[in-house]
């Protein structure tokens, strides 16, 4: 008897659902800006993602895929940007610490320049800290740590800025000047 390609059916699908097997709907190429002492927070960001649905292929760089180049303009202009020309949508980790990263801004302007969707998440747990001004300035969507909130701001569909409980934040304010 030859083997012969086993085909997803409604059942199995139903069965692999009630086994707790997680089905994911979509894959999105994703560039995570962040500071290294963060590393460890990237993990639970594709989990929160994976748990909504959405399958997660980040090029960042960070300690599981290290970056040995020492001259910074070689990592922005060989490493980094080609990553973030990959991805479909930008995200930033914000915590207290990305606030004041030359690197993290430099990122979000690449990532701008390229016109990429920029997608703010506030980390699991953090008081409204201060984002980077670079962030603030060009985000599509800032988001709190809500699986579907963040899914929803990566697809676009939301398209504001939220505080990290979820509340709406006003708009920010753009100076104006006469001419």
């Amino acid at each position: 008897m030859k083997n012969r390609p086993v085909l997803a059916t409604e059942s199995s699908t139903k069965r692999r659902i009630s086994m707790g097997v997680k089905m994911t709907s979509e894959r999105k190429h994703v560039f995570i800006s962040h500071v290294h002492e963060d590393d460890h927070r990237l993990a639970p960001l594709k989990d929160l993602l994976s748990n909504s649905g959405m399958e997660v292929r980040d090029g960042s760089i960070h300690s599981e895929k290290p970056n040995n180049a020492k001259n910074p303009d070689y990592i922005k202009s060989a490493i980094l940007a080609p990553r973030i020309g990959w991805a479909s949508v930008f995200v930033v980790l914000i915590t207290p610490e990305t606030r004041n990263s030359e690197w993290v801004t430099w990122e979000i302007e690449c990532a701008e320049r390229m016109g990429k969707r920029i997608v703010g998440v506030w980390d699991h747990g953090e008081a409204q800290c201060d984002m980077p001004p670079a962030l603030d300035r060009y985000a599509d969507a800032i988001v709190g740590w809500q699986g579907e909130r963040v899914k929803a701001a990566i697809e676009g569909k939301i398209n504001n800025r939220e505080a990290p409980d979820g509340s709406l934040v006003g708009a920010r304010t753009v100076p104006r000047y006469s001419c």
